[in-house]
């Protein structure tokens, strides 16, 4: 049996598809994402079908979309099967299995299949007793998009620590008699935008992109929904405040990336880099402004689509390299591409696929939809949506809105054709297919055949009173589990 290769994930929190070299600004510097590109294939069309934090983390733990395994908010709890997640299934397999970074599992210290984890809450105590400055003392809280400056030196900030614990797990803490499973998962550049010098001040004098803003995007047209959400978690911003918020956005992108650097060369010296498949991706985007809002949860472009490259070891003679393919892609593929790259057999009732197979140049199937649930409950059912990759669909319950996008002649979302006569076939089209597949899960929120309706609430006022403000900063130890 030939030589079971090591596997390294790497994540990156509320990272949009377009924040990278080669899909975002000429100007944002990230090196050592283009080297992975080289060595690997890029998928362009890559989704979060559930684009927040713990929904997209247990479809990542899972293969399955967050409407098959039911975490579809990250209020909504769901007991784990330990033995059937990756790292579970991975350790069963003969793997090391080690977290670290943000895992936000619940409670935090479960280990969900994990035989180690090293988590935020270590390196917050960590600081705490080490005294001197301290993260976080800046009064912006985890969901709070005005930007700052980090309290602590770029050497001490939690995207470093996590690196650094990860360079000292190749290093020093790896079984060298049994392949490892390694998930590096950043905090950032999920709020407080609060990079360190330099990456503070890396790109503001930059020409900064402006928002982009779709003809639905207005009192009158925006579903209620949207508007209600982007209101509380930090919309109306002025356009100095945003330009500056993206600044700081790309600077925490940059620095993520400048610290991959020392985990690639810490693979390189210790002769594990040949024999290593990576994943690269993001739990979910940012709006970051596009179309008046911030934050993510709904299922456009800016919000759910998100950086993907795979690279397989070069040691293998058939990788295909230096590719970008437009296969429609999710996060629920990396569970069944990773576990088949260890030579182990994938649960039938994952909904992800083994990506390997595009990754060395083979036909996939074309006619693939990725279907996107982000609701509480049947009476807090936000969206429900569908994509084939060059169409989108979003069905809003909360009064009914509907919204169509053709994504090949229209990769902003400027103009909503959900009321165009002449696309209405495809709308007809999508609209089954998420409804077919809703049915085939045996999902709440369809009823009578039709997706989930609900009436307009009234109280908007009741509605924002009734959440904490996200600037609330936490002063306790175990923020990560808390955002």
């Amino acid at each position: 049996m030939p030589e079971r290769p090591n596997i390294l994930l790497i994540t990156t929190d509320q990272q949009r598809w377009d924040a990278v070299s080669g899909t975002g600004p000429a100007f944002l510097r990230t090196p050592h994402f283009e080297h992975l590109c080289k060595e690997g294939v890029r998928f362009n069309r890559a989704y979060s079908d559930c684009p927040t934090c713990v929904p997209a983390r247990r479809t990542i733990m899972t293969g399955q979309h967050a409407h098959t395994h039911g975490m579809t908010e990250n209020s909504v709890k769901v007991p784990v099967d330990s033995a059937a997640t990756l790292p579970g299934q991975l350790a069963a397999g003969g793997y090391q299995t080690m977290a670290i970074g943000k895992m936000h599992f619940s409670p935090q210290r479960a280990r969900q299949g994990f035989q180690e984890m090293i988590l935020p809450d270590d390196y917050y105590r960590e600081m705490a007793q080490r005294g001197g400055p301290q993260p976080m003392r800046h009064g912006l809280g985890q969901n709070e998009v005005t930007p700052g400056m980090s309290t602590v030196p770029e050497g001490d900030t939690l995207t470093s620590w996590i690196a650094e614990r990860s360079v000292d797990f190749i290093n020093h803490r790896r079984d060298p008699t049994t392949p490892f499973f390694l998930w590096t998962s950043f905090s950032k550049p999920h709020p407080p935008l609060d990079p360190p010098e330099p990456y503070y001040s890396m790109y503001r004098r930059n020409d900064i992109p402006e928002p982009v803003m779709g003809d639905w995007a207005n009192d009158e047209d925006c579903p209620v929904a949207l508007k209600r959400m982007w209101e509380r978690m930090g919309g109306g911003l002025s356009p100095e405040i945003v330009r500056e918020a993206r600044a700081a956005y790309y600077g925490l992108i940059s620095q993520i990336d400048f610290n991959l650097g020392r985990l690639f060369a810490a693979l390189r010296a210790s002769g594990q880099w040949r024999n290593t498949i990576i994943i690269f991706t993001s739990d979910h985007g940012e709006y970051l402004g596009d179309h008046g809002g911030m934050w993510k949860g709904f299922f456009h472009e800016s919000s759910a689509r998100v950086p993907f490259v795979l690279r397989l070891p070069p040691s293998e003679p058939w990788t295909s390299s230096d590719r970008t393919v437009e296969d429609l892609v999710c996060l629920a593929d990396v569970y069944p591409t990773l576990l088949c790259a260890a030579g182990l057999d994938v649960p039938k009732n994952v909904d992800g696929i083994d990506l390997s197979p595009i990754a060395r140049g083979k036909e996939q199937p074309s006619d693939r939809h990725v279907v996107s649930v982000f609701a509480s409950d049947r009476e807090h059912c936000y969206q429900l949506a569908v994509t084939d990759g060059k169409w989108k669909y979003l069905w809003f319950p909360e009064g009914g809105a509907e919204q169509l996008f053709d994504l090949i002649n229209d990769p902003q979302e400027l103009k909503n054709l959900g009321a165009d006569g002449e696309s209405a076939e495809m709308k007809s089209k999508l609209k089954k297919a998420l409804i077919d597949e809703l049915e085939s899960k045996n999902s709440p929120y369809i009823e009578a055949g039709k997706l989930w309706e609900t009436p307009v609430q009234v109280d908007p006022l009741g509605f924002r009173g009734s959440h904490r403000f996200p600037g609330f900063s936490l002063e306790q130890s175990d923020r990560d589990s808390r955002h």
